[in-house]
């Protein structure tokens, strides 16, 4: 789970040294030990894969040197530090300084083992959203690979991968977002045609009287209201390639104008009588039996045929359970970046959750749950309430809110509301910390009094 993440324990008393190593050790983790500050310094960078546990009191520089350090030059790394009794006021300093946790001594193995490993998950979605902002970046802000571990998925990949060199037309089956428009732009992003516009037009969502002047363009004047010329998705899209969704919902006049330039290459804006050449290549979508729907008469058998060259049929999700996971993972760092927020952890719980939930929305409801988690709006895929949640952890979300209305109440001030609950300011940080909750930060309180 945490595989090539480190953490750097650094106590100056031998004694203690080896035998907490040996516990962190036990417990799975890659741990490495270090007699001083200076020692971690020389390891510590702002790409370190890991997390700091450290003594406050250190000979030569301190626990508290240490955690300003990393503040000022690698502030993503959390660092955990260990008191004495005579330390807590120095220590609840370190928190509001930034530091991620605070352990007293003498402190069991396991409350060590669950503070880090907590510090670890942070650090590692930490990593993985900085993976996921350069790859973003790299990409112009698309995010188009297909992500699973199904058969199904593993055969799609290699289908893509198969035809996107080519300018064979596709066609794709497949629900209400199962994520149609994805493999699309996957299939765009690895061909030759890559550097050139890639033009989604979704035909159900067009009435009839715009559809041809939004596909094949028209002059001025061609019909009321043509006050300037207008460029079509399909002139648009020369060069490149042009995703029509929804196929089945094309118009049938506009189905003989698209077999013709298919064939020809060739088309005419509204108003025109001059031929325009275009070269594009064509990815259809259908959500329906498109067969069924050629057999009624309701799609032409010429263009269907003419579409369909090549075939990619993608299964709903109920039918690729084992790409859930991995998906709104992938769904909740996209969100993350995008709304500027941390990537929240996933419980047992709601992983279990997300395994069992039907998913009728596909690809795309999956999306939205992560947006919502990620925006602190919805923490259950819909449906999920209706299991009863273990004791534990209702236990932990009502003191969650009790938590956060208390916040709220005494805006933030850290001092107040430890007051308002009559717990002691240290436990109140911890409890903060485990829940993810946010105060106004030190200066905002001490201005408060």
């Amino acid at each position: 789970m945490y595989n090539d993440l480190q953490i750097l324990f650094v106590e100056d008393d031998e004694l203690v040294r080896r035998a907490t190593l040996q516990s962190l050790q036990l417990a799975g983790l890659e741990a490495f030990g270090l007699a001083s500050a200076e020692a971690a310094l020389e390891r510590l960078s702002p790409e370190f894969a890991g997390v700091v546990v450290s003594d406050i009191r250190l000979i030569g520089m301190s626990g508290l040197e240490l955690l300003a350090h990393c503040r000022q030059h690698a502030p993503e790394i959390p660092v955990i530090l260990v008191t004495g009794h005579g330390d807590i006021s120095m220590a609840v300093q370190a928190i509001r300084d930034g530091a991620y946790d605070f352990i007293e001594k003498p402190f069991a193995p396991d409350r060590l083992i669950e503070s880090v490993k907590r510090a670890l998950e942070t650090r590692k979605l930490v990593l993985e959203n900085r993976a996921l902002r350069r790859e973003l970046a790299q990409q112009g802000g698309r995010a188009s690979r297909i992500i699973g571990r199904s058969p199904a998925m593993e055969t799609m990949r290699a289908l893509i991968a198969n035809v996107a060199m080519t300018d064979a037309p596709v066609l794709i089956n497949g629900d209400t977002g199962t994520g149609k428009e994805m493999v699309a732009r996957s299939l765009h992003d690895l061909s030759p045609r890559r550097d050139a516009p890639f033009v989604a037009l979704n035909c159900g969502a067009l009435p009839e009287a715009i559809f041809e002047s939004e596909m094949f363009g028209h002059e001025v004047g061609a019909f009321t209201g043509a006050a300037k010329r207008r460029v079509g998705k399909l002139e648009h899209a020369s060069g490149g390639t042009l995703f029509l969704d929804e196929i089945e919902s094309m118009p049938a006049a506009l189905q003989v104008k698209l077999l013709r330039v298919l064939q020809d290459g060739v088309l005419e804006r509204l108003g025109s009588n001059q031929p325009i050449r275009v070269d594009c290549r064509v990815v259809a979508a259908a959500k329906g039996d498109m067969e069924a729907l050629v057999r009624e008469g309701a799609f032409r058998r010429d263009l269907y045929y003419r579409l369909n060259v090549v075939t990619l049929s993608l299964p709903p999700l109920r039918e690729r359970r084992e790409d859930i996971l991995p998906l709104f993972e992938h769904f909740l760092l996209d969100s993350a970046v995008r709304y500027g927020r941390p990537a929240p952890l996933l419980s047992e719980r709601l992983r279990q959750e997300l395994m069992q939930a039907d998913w009728p929305g596909n690809v795309r409801e999956l999306r939205n749950a992560a947006d919502r988690l990620v925006l602190g709006v919805a923490s259950t895929p819909e449906g999920g309430e209706n299991t009863p949640l273990p004791l534990k952890e209702q236990v932990e979300r009502f003191e969650r809110s009790v938590l956060q209305e208390a916040l709220e109440h005494s805006k933030g001030n850290v001092a107040a509301t430890a007051e308002a609950l009559q717990v002691s300011k240290a436990t109140l940080y911890e409890k903060l910390k485990r829940y993810g909750l946010h105060t106004r930060g030190a200066g905002a309180e001490e201005g408060a009094r």
